[in-house]
């Protein structure tokens, strides 16, 4: 199968894979804890006869069983040795299902480690990991791959990445979104579409997650950016208990009276997912005859990503800033912060930026005297910690160009590629193995341009060369290449000509770096601001500048205004609003001096909100939290309080930003991470009389379930927060819990779950704990479980993530 031959099917009709395989399984015997695979290999008929029932109930794909066959998964179970084998048992099975009357995708999903910064496993290590099962199953004759319930955009990335470098079959992946229309990681259904149709992958989705009626909204969302056909899974509703079992309730011939709206709205593969068996296939197939493909090739507006927000390059759209400013040229400070190995000035200015308006980053860390290549990747690992917006990677160094965009979570823009021999020939390539937008920088190897119509030529040859690669034109932007007019008097006009000429004949964005045309004159900022305005009012999309720069800022928004971009009135608003905002911060910094003058003593709440360290816990600072906490003590406030008064209310105020969907799962473990650092260096220092004795948590994951990235997470929580933690694992059996629960004395048995399958293990465990007479309370957690359900079994409480679980146990300790 090849990418082509799938577009020509999709084509024609809609695709239609396959329901549930999970939860038939455990129907027919499989016996929770087990290996999957394993047990199928031991029962191979099982598998046969409900793959050939998808396959007569109108399955024109069928997932083999390989789902979590990848070596590390595998290890769980004393497997990872036999990953090559399995892989390949396991695809002959569906394959002798199939009879040839359907295609057969090789299944493969998260491994359940995180990825550095948030986790311990590099992102090459995963990639080899996916590699090694990929190699596999392309070994054993699959037709395509499926990489599916993705919650991180960086591990799908990274198995499309495996997978484009194993073989040349058609790649799906869909990714598994929360209540709140993300992933757990802060993903959007856009964001996935961009980030996921650039890197390669020739289907794009969503499984699991939600009922049919919910999907709608997520397929609407990714069809507005998707340049790539759609698949949507769901489950048959949302699980429900009865008799002591997890159940879906939807029958099929509701799920499928919200068939005609999600292909309506852009689906182009149909299947089913938790709760749904051929049954359900049966009618997905049926009803989906009546309706003809919604095409996918209308081109998109072009958008670079993070991995929690998308930026669109909209030739007729808002003008946008990129900062400048993490750029270690000329600022002494940052430099030898860089060779230092540090990396906080570099972050602060990144957060400073986007509270200033930057739509997107440029991110250069060339100098002398460090590694670029690494300080780069640890910059990008970092930032994506501390600032949603895109990255512009801004390096001369075609290799590190490569390595930036290979660890980049999002889809970034390369600054830039030139026609100089040495870049044109080896960064094309790359920009198009990466799918990554960049700039045209018209440089030959003859120098810079004398005028603007070899500055056209230049441009013009680069978009060829694209060409001959399948590089598609809105994959570009181009610099206007700014010269100074003190040395070059026509150099605004030449500048000015080239932008004209990319939005009106090219209809190809443009940008320039404003400070060169200033260079040497005096009052460099109403020159720049000037030009600015002109430039923008000849088409030019987006500028490279400081946004701590006001006259330059105050420039850029009324021009946006006078030439009526979209939403510029509003945004002109709010930033005449914003330049309020200091003189009331200098009003407030006055009366509390002066009130210090009069002997007044200041609120203790509010000097926890000014401290460095609670400002360390709020943005994740790891890395120089420790320096602050320092400092604290050498001003002499106890570690008693510094823990009480700055450390707790910080990661109280992390909680909150969580709750709000300010914040999501990288955010909250970084600024646990810190917290913990910071605790870790304090406890030594407290008295016996100031420690206080706190309760005995014991966590674990329910027997039969494998995830425990949330677990973890609560784990770290309840010991930032004084509570002995016994942290059992995952898979663990209600025997153990409840033992080491009743052995240890403790107040609290906390209960993960993340699958329907072993979310009723939870239920045994209540039963066990009472019939041991153990008197802790219970508590449960994880992404099936809800209050309804923790009534339903007895729970003592339910918390729906890690800031709620630590409020719970407080509440039910009192």
């Amino acid at each position: 199968m090849t990418r082509d031959k799938l577009y020509e099917l999709l084509e024609k009709k809609v695709l239609i894979t396959d329901g549930a395989t999970g939860s038939f399984l455990q129907k027919a015997g499989m016996p929770t804890g087990v290996c999957p695979e394993q047990w199928i290999l031991e029962n191979p008929d099982v598998l046969i006869g409900l793959q050939k029932e998808y396959v007569k109930a109108g399955s024109d794909i069928i997932y083999a069983p390989t789902f979590t066959s990848n070596r590390i998964k595998l290890d769980e179970f004393g497997l990872a040795d036999q990953t090559v084998r399995m892989n390949q048992e396991l695809v002959a099975l569906s394959k002798q299902a199939a009879e040839g009357k359907a295609y057969v995708a090789a299944d493969m999903t998260m491994t359940g480690k995180s990825l550095k910064p948030l986790g311990e496993l590099s992102l090459e290590e995963l990639i080899d990991v996916y590699k090694e099962q990929a190699a596999a199953l392309v070994e054993a004759g699959v037709d395509m791959f499926v990489v599916e319930t993705m919650m991180s955009l960086a591990e799908a990335r990274a198995a499309v990445i495996a997978i484009k470098e194993t073989c040349c079959l058609p790649v799906i992946v869909s990714m598994s979104f929360e209540e709140d229309g993300k992933t757990l990681y802060g993903t959007s259904p856009a964001c996935a579409a961009v980030v996921l149709g650039s890197i390669g992958a020739d289907v794009v989705g969503v499984n699991c997650s939600t009922g049919p009626k919910e999907m709608i909204q997520i397929v609407k969302e990714m069809k507005e950016y998707a340049s790539i056909p759609i698949i949507a899974k769901p489950n048959a509703g949302l699980p429900e208990l009865e008799d002591g079992k997890t159940v879906y309730k939807m029958k099929p011939e509701e799920f499928v009276s919200y068939i005609p709206e999600l292909i309506q709205t852009g689906a182009n593969l149909l299947g089913g997912c938790c709760g749904t068996d051929p049954d359900f296939i049966e009618k997905i197939k049926e009803t989906a005859k009546q309706f003809t493909p919604v095409s996918w090739k209308e081109e998109k507006i072009p958008c670079l990503a993070s991995e929690r927000k998308i930026q669109p390059i909209d030739l007729n759209g808002p003008f946008l800033l990129i900062g400048e400013r993490m750029n270690p040229t000329g600022k002494k400070a940052l430099q030898a912060e860089l060779r230092e190995g540090s990396l906080k000035l570099l972050l602060s200015m990144a957060e400073e930026q986007e509270e200033k308006g930057a739509k997107i980053l440029d991110l250069n860390v060339g100098m002398n005297g460090i590694d670029e290549k690494e300080t780069m990747l640890k910059a990008i690992e970092e930032l994506g910690l501390t600032t949603s917006l895109p990255l512009c990677i801004d390096t001369s160094h075609v290799s590190i160009m490569e390595a930036a965009l290979r660890a980049y979570p999002g889809r970034a823009l390369i600054n830039s590629v030139s026609l100089e021999k040495e870049k044109i020939e080896k960064a094309l390539p790359i920009m198009k193995k990466y799918g990554a937008m960049f700039i045209i920088l018209p440089l030959s190897d003859e120098g810079l341009p004398k005028n603007a119509e070899e500055k056209k030529q230049i441009i013009k040859t680069i978009m060829e060369k694209a060409a001959k690669l399948d590089i598609p034109k809105n994959h570009m932007i181009v610099d206007g290449l700014v010269a100074t007019v003190g040395a070059q008097p026509e150099a605004a006009l030449e500048t000015l000509e080239t932008i004209r000429y990319c939005k009106e004949e090219l209809k190809l964005p443009s940008m320039a770096g404003l400070s060169n045309i200033s260079f040497g004159l005096p009052d460099r900022m109403k020159i720049n601001g000037a030009f600015l305005a002109m430039a923008m009012e000849r088409g030019m999309t987006l500028a490279i500048a400081n946004p701590n720069s006001q006259m330059l800022l105050d420039a850029m928004y009324a021009s946006a205004l006078l030439l009526h971009k979209p939403g510029s009135d509003l945004d002109y608003i709010k930033h005449c609003q914003s330049q309020t905002v200091p003189v009331l911060k200098a009003a407030e910094t006055s009366t509390k001096m002066e009130s210090k003058k009069e002997g007044q003593t200041a609120d203790k709440g509010n000097v926890s909100l000014e401290s460095e360290v609670f400002k360390s816990v709020v943005s994740g600072d790891r890395a120089g939290i420790l320096e602050e906490v320092k400092k604290e003590l050498e001003r002499g406030t106890k570690p008693g309080s510094i823990i009480n008064d700055q450390l707790i209310p910080g990661i109280n105020k992390v909680g909150e930003l969580f709750d709000k969907k300010m914040y999501f799962l990288p955010q909250l473990i970084s600024s646990a991470e810190a917290m913990k650092k910071a605790i870790e260096y304090l406890e030594p220092m407290l008295s016996v009389d100031s420690k206080q004795e706190m309760a005995v948590v014991v966590i674990a994951t329910v027997e039969g379930d494998v995830h425990d990235i949330g677990k973890n997470l609560v784990t770290l929580m309840f010991k930032n927060y004084g509570y002995r933690v016994i942290d059992l694992g995952k898979n663990v059996p209600k025997e153990d819990i409840v033992d080491t629960a009743v052995k240890e004395n403790a107040a609290i048995i906390a209960l993960s779950a993340l699958m329907t399958t072993t979310m009723m293990e939870m239920k045994h465990v209540i039963e066990y704990k009472k019939e041991k007479g153990c008197p802790a309370k219970v508590i449960i957690g994880g992404a099936v479980t809800t209050q309804s359900f923790a009534d339903e079994i007895g729970a003592d409480g339910y918390s729906e993530d890690a800031a709620a679980a630590v409020k719970l146990v407080e509440r039910l300790l009192k």
